[in-house]
C-alpha cells in the first residue's frame, strides 16, 4: 500500500493548482462543484477522489477507485444469486413434510394393520384352548381400532388433499391440523417458528433477537412491545414527551446486542430492518412476492398483524423515507433461503448506503461523513486503511507547514508556494539536464559571492569546493581508510550569490485562446518556475506577475498558484499591460529592469483615456499606441523580452517592429519549451549583468550587455 509523504502530496498539489483542464472542470461542474478562485480544499478534495501516488510510485486508490471496486462486489451479489429459490425453498420443505406425512398415515395404517391382524391371530389361539365364544369381545374392540384408525387416516388424507393451492393457504390449514407423524410434526413447527420470525423481523428484526422459540407466550411479549412503542412514538408525532429510557427498561433486552441511545436512533434503525424486507419483496417476480406475502402473513394473528402495521405506519409519518427501500435485479442461478436472502437485503442495503455516502463526498468534498465500520464490514480492512490515508492528506500537508487552515478553507503558506515553484523549476531543468547537448547553455562562471549553501558539482560550475563535505562524500561512496580516493561525482561545490540586482515583470496573456491553445498550463508554470528561481538562486532580484486580456492588472506572488485564465475574454491589451508593468517597475531602485512578455497573439484592445476599444483583426490604431507604450518602456531603460507562442505573418512583423524600437530580442516558442528558453535566457542575462571588465583607464566596469 502507497506510503503518504509531505513533499509527494504537495508536489501533486502544485500540479493539480497549475493545471488549465483541471480548473476548467471545476468552473464547467463536470463532476465536481464549481471551484473558486483561491479554494484550495476543492482541490484537496479532487486529490481525495482520484487518488495519489506516493515517492515509490504506489497508486492509493481514491474515492472514484473505491466506488468502482463497491460496485463491482454489489454487482456480483446480484449475478450470483436468484431470489425465485426463496419462496421455491418453502414450498420444497413444505411438500416434503406433506410426502412425508402421506407416508407416515400409510405407515400408520400399516402398522396398526399389522398389530389388529396379530392380536386377532393371538385372540383367536386363545379361543380354540378355551373353546367357543371365548375372546370375541376382544377382538371387536381390536377391530373397532382398526377402523378408528383407518377412519383418522382417511379424514388425514381428505384435508391433505383439499389444501389450497397457495402455500399461504396450506401453512394457515395446516396450523390446525393434527399431524399423524410426530417427526413432520416437529419439522412443520420449526418452518412455522422460522416464518414467524421472518415475518417479525419485517417489522425490524433487532427487536425479534430475542424471540429464539415463537410461542404464544414469546408473541404475546412481542405484542406487548410493540404497543408499548406505537404509544411512544405516537406521543412524539403528537409532541408530547416521550419516556424512552422507561421503554428501554421494559424491553431493551428485544433490541439486540446493541441498543439505540435513543428513540431517533430506534427508528432509523427499524426503518433500515423494514427496508430490508420490503426490498427483498419489490426484488421478487410478482407471483413470489405475492406468495411470501401471504405467506408470511398467515403465520401471524391478526392482533399481532395490526399492532406491526401499525408501527410500520407511525415509523413513516414520523420519518419517512422511501430511498432505503429498493428494488434489486438479481440474475444469478445461486439459490438463498429465505434467511439467506433477508441476510443478503442487509448486505446490499449496506452497501447502497456507502456507496452514498462515498458518492457523496465527492461532491461536498470531505470524507467525514464515510462510515468506517460499514466500509471496513464490506470492503475489507485493506479498503478502510486507504479510506484513513485519503483522509490524512491535508492533516500531512498541515503538518509539515505548506497548508493551513483559514476560516474553514485552506490556503498555501508560504513554504508551500516556495515548493511548488522549486518542483516546477526541477521539471523543466530536467528537462534541459536530458537536452545537455542542445542549444541550452546553462553554465555561470565567476562574479558571485559565495554563500554557505553548497551542492554538488556539475561541469561548468565555478570550482569553490567545500573541502569537509567532499571528503565526506568519498567516505559514503566507499568507506575505507587513508589514503582517500576522490571521484567526480565527490565534489561539493558553494553556491554564489547574484552581486547586481535586477527587477523583472513577468507580463502573462491572460486570454482564452492561451488555453485553447493549450499554451495557458505551461505559461502558469514558467511562472511559478521563475517566482521560485529568484527566490533560491537571487534572493535580490525582484518579480512581479501583470497579467492582461482586455486589460491588465498586477497578480501577488501568493496568488499565482490559484491564478487562471478569463473566461470568455478574447482581447489582448498588450498597451495596458506595459503601462501596468512600466509603472511597477517605476518603483524599483536598480538599473537592471526588463519584461518579461509571454502571449499567442497580436494586440487586438487599447485604451483612449478612459475608454477602451476591442478589434480584430487588430486596428491600426491599436498596434501604433501600443508601440508607443513600447517606446515609453524604452526610454525608461527597460528592456522587453518576448516569447510568442504562436507564429503567423503578421504576429511576426508586429513584434520583429517592437524588437526594433525597444532593442530586446523575440522567441518563437511552444509550450514544451516555453519555460527552458525563458529561464535560460533569464539566468543568461544574470550572467552577463554580473560580468566585470578591467581595463587602466577605468579599472572594473559592467560588460555591455
Amino acid at each position: 500500500m502507497a506510503e503518504l509523504d509531505a513533499d509527494g502530496l504537495m508536489d501533486e498539489l502544485g500540479r493539480n493548482l497549475m493545471s488549465d483542464e483541471l480548473m476548467d472542470e471545476f468552473r464547467i461542474g463536470v463532476g465536481a462543484m464549481p471551484i473558486s478562485g483561491g479554494d484550495l480544499s476543492q482541490i484537496l478534495g479532487l486529490m481525495q477522489i482520484e487518488g495519489v501516488r506516493d515517492s515509490q510510485g504506489k497508486q492509493l486508490p481514491g474515492i472514484e477507485q473505491l466506488l468502482q471496486r463497491l460496485r463491482r462486489m454489489k454487482q456480483g451479489q446480484l449475478k450470483k444469486y436468484g431470489l425465485g429459490s426463496v419462496v421455491d425453498e418453502i414450498k420444497q420443505k413444505l411438500d416434503d413434510m406433506l410426502k412425508a406425512e402421506r407416508q407416515g398415515i400409510q405407515d400408520r395404517l400399516d402398522e396398526a394393520r399389522l398389530r389388529v391382524r396379530e392380536d386377532i391371530d393371538e385372540l383367536d389361539e386363545a379361543r380354540q384352548r378355551a373353546g367357543e365364544g371365548a375372546g370375541e369381545l376382544d377382538k371387536e374392540t381390536q377391530q373397532k381400532l382398526l377402523e378408528t384408525i383407518e377412519a383418522m387416516a382417511a379424514q388425514s388424507l381428505e384435508k391433505l388433499d383439499n389444501l389450497p393451492q397457495d402455500i399461504g393457504g396450506q401453512l394457515k390449514e395446516l396450523a390446525g391440523y393434527d399431524f399423524m407423524d410426530e417427526e413432520v410434526k416437529h419439522r412443520f413447527q420449526r418452518l412455522i417458528d422460522m416464518l414467524k420470525k421472518h415475518a417479525m423481523e419485517s417489522y425490524g428484526h433487532d427487536q425479534t433477537q430475542k424471540l429464539t422459540d415463537m410461542g404464544a407466550d414469546e408473541l404475546a411479549g412481542a405484542r406487548q412491545m410493540t404497543e408499548a412503542l406505537n404509544q411512544l412514538l405516537e406521543q412524539r408525532m403528537e409532541g408530547e414527551g416521550a419516556d424512552f429510557g422507561n421503554f428501554m427498561e421494559q424491553f431493551g433486552d428485544y433490541s439486540g446486542p446493541q441498543p439505540p441511545r435513543d428513540l431517533g436512533e430506534l427508528v432509523k434503525r427499524l426503518q433500515e430492518q423494514i427496508a430490508q424486507a420490503q426490498s427483498l419483496l419489490d426484488s421478487l417476480s410478482p407471483e413470489d412476492r405475492e406468495s411470501l406475502d401471504k405467506i408470511l402473513n398467515s403465520v401471524l394473528d391478526e392482533d399481532t398483524q395490526e399492532g406491526l402495521s401499525r408501527r410500520a405506519a407511525n415509523l413513516e409519518a414520523l420519518c419517512p423515507d422511501d430511498k432505503l427501500r429498493k428494488r434489486y435485479p438479481f440474475s444469478g442461478e445461486e439459490s438463498v433461503s429465505l434467511n439467506e436472502a433477508l441476510k443478503l437485503m442487509e448486505v446490499l442495503q449496506k452497501m447502497g448506503k456507502l456507496e452514498t455516502q462515498l458518492r457523496s463526498s465527492q461532491y461536498n468534498r470531505s470524507l467525514d461523513e464515510v462510515d468506517k465500520e460499514i466500509l471496513r464490514e464490506m470492503m475489507g480492512d485493506e479498503a478502510a486503511e486507504e479510506l484513513e490515508k485519503l483522509q490524512s492528506i491535508p492533516r500531512i500537508l498541515e503538518e509539515a507547514g505548506y497548508i493551513r487552515l483559514m476560516d474553514d478553507k485552506y490556503e498555501l503558506t508560504s513554504r508551500g508556494m516556495r515548493r511548488i515553484g522549486q518542483k516546477a523549476l526541477e521539471d523543466i531543468f530536467a528537462q534541459l539536464r536530458r537536452d545537455r547537448v542542445g542549444k541550452h547553455y546553462l553554465n555561470l562562471r565567476g562574479g558571485g559571492e559565495r554563500i554557505d549553501e553548497t551542492k554538488r558539482y556539475e561541469f561548468g560550475d565555478e570550482f569553490q569546493v567545500d573541502l569537509q563535505k567532499t571528503v565526506m562524500n568519498s567516505i559514503y561512496r566507499e568507506p575505507r581508510k587513508p589514503p582517500m580516493r576522490l571521484s567526480v561525482e565527490d565534489f561539493e561545490i558553494y553556491r554564489t550569490e547574484a552581486l547586481t540586482r535586477s527587477a523583472t515583470v513577468l507580463m502573462l496573456d491572460l486570454s482564452s485562446s492561451m488555453p485553447i491553445r493549450g499554451n495557458f498550463e505551461a505559461a502558469k508554470r514558467l511562472a511559478l518556475a521563475l517566482d521560485g528561481l529568484i527566490r533560491s538562486r537571487y534572493p535580490k532580484d525582484s518579480l512581479q506577475i501583470v497579467g492582461f486580456s482586455s486589460y491588465a492588472r498586477k497578480i501577488k506572488a501568493k496568488d499565482l498558484s490559484y491564478m487562471s485564465w478569463d473566461k470568455f475574454d478574447p482581447y489582448t491589451n498588450m498597451q495596458h499591460g506595459f503601462y501596468v508593468a512600466r509603472k511597477l517597475l517605476a518603483r524599483e531602485g536598480c538599473p537592471n529592469k526588463q519584461i518579461i512578455l509571454v502571449s499567442d497573439g497580436e494586440p487586438t484592445a487599447h485604451f483612449e483615456g478612459e475608454d477602451i476599444f476591442f478589434q480584430y483583426p487588430p486596428t491600426l490604431r491599436t498596434l501604433q499606441l501600443t508601440l508607443k507604450e513600447v517606446r515609453n518602456c524604452t526610454q525608461k531603460g527597460i528592456v522587453i523580452n518576448t516569447f510568442m507562442l504562436e507564429s503567423g505573418r503578421f504576429l511576426s512583423t508586429f513584434v520583429t517592429q517592437m524588437a526594433r524600437i525597444n532593442k530586446g530580442r523575440v522567441f518563437f516558442a511552444n509550450a514544451d519549451s516555453l519555460g527552458q528558453y525563458l529561464l535560460v535566457d533569464y539566468i543568461s542575462n544574470k550572467k552577463k549583468f554580473r560580468r566585470l571588465e578591467w581595463s587602466p583607464e577605468y579599472g572594473f566596469q559592467p560588460a555591455d550587455r
